[in-house]
């Protein structure tokens, strides 16, 4: 059974100097701060959606309130899309496969 790697799953090709795999590092752990932000977002409308459901004095904001899950959904997606893009991107232009 394989483990969840926290770190990256590929090794620094060799001609990379230091500087620039530090720099690399630090833009993959911006981009899980930026994934954890986009999550983050999302929850916080999500539950504001669900607390304006449960109103019994806010009738009228239904579509408000399907608005404001259909965003949640959205902010979702959009994270984890622009997530792997760069991630892909990263690992297409920085790192070498440990298969290869």
């Amino acid at each position: 059974m394989k483990r969840l790697p926290f770190g990256p799953d590929f090794k620094p090709d060799q001609d990379i100097i230091l500087r620039d795999y530090l720099s690399i590092e630090r833009t993959r752990l911006a981009n899980e701060r930026t994934l954890l932000s986009y999550v983050r977002s999302s929850l916080y409308l999500l539950i504001g959606s669900l607390a304006l459901y449960e109103l019994n004095s806010f009738r009228d904001f239904k579509h408000l309130t399907v608005i404001g899950l259909v965003c949640s959904a959205l902010f979702f997606i959009i994270g984890v899309y622009r997530f792997y893009m760069l991630k892909r991107s990263l690992k297409r232009l920085y790192y070498v496969s440990k298969e290869k």
